[in-house]
């Protein structure tokens, strides 16, 4: 390929540009969460009141975009940063596209379960997306039949593996076991979705 003067060079898509791009997408999302924290408790929470996901409601549907942005208090957000870069940066190790949809399904499958089936209230908090990108991390190598990325699985299982009790509803207490199982499934979703993209592209 040919590069004409004055052209910026092509950008390499290498492993460290992706880690460094992990890093600032993920680190940003992070520090967002705890911008929009700091601002709600000087609001003493009213941004939970009108964002927040009110299940079966009409316009609750509109909150499922905004409810994981949003958090009951500054250790809700705590609970959720380190997993959330942990188990995002790793996804975006395989690419933007890749990243995008695991979110987006683990994003759209939390706020649906808990628009369908999730209990009177609202409900704010990132955990679905934490939940939807670990069960991505978990089921990707299997459907993509590479044994590193199963052998991570594993890995991680054994790290975090605790968290998944938070799918079970006499287990999950006060949280919302509907947004964690919403977002695992979603997370399952996009692994299958992009399996069957690859398999099209390969044909």
């Amino acid at each position: 390929m040919l590069q004409t003067p004055g052209e910026p060079p092509a950008t390499r898509d290498t492993p460290a540009s992706r880690a460094k791009g992990g890093l600032l997408v993920v680190g940003a999302f992070v520090l967002l969460l705890f911008a929009l924290e700091l601002v709600n408790t000087a609001m003493l929470h009213g941004l939970n009141r009108v964002f927040g996901l009110r299940p079966r409601s009409a316009d609750g549907i509109l909150d499922i975009f905004t409810f994981p942005l949003l958090h009951a208090n500054l250790n809700h957000v705590l609970s959720n940063a380190l997993p959330l870069i942990i188990f995002g940066f790793l996804v975006f190790m395989s690419g933007v596209r890749v990243f995008l949809t695991a979110v987006a399904c683990s994003w759209l499958g939390s706020g649906l379960a808990v628009w369908l089936i999730g209990n009177r209230g609202i409900t704010v908090g990132a955990s679905g997306l934490v939940f939807g990108l670990f069960a991505f991390l978990l089921v990707r190598g299997f459907f993509n039949r590479s044994w590193w990325q199963i052998l991570l699985s594993v890995v991680l299982f054994m790290a975090y593996g605790g968290i998944l009790f938070g799918l079970i509803p006499s287990v999950a207490g006060f949280v919302s076991w509907q947004a964690h199982l919403g977002g695992a499934a979603g997370g399952v979703l996009a692994a299958v979705v992009l399996r069957v993209r690859s398999a099209a592209r390969q044909d």
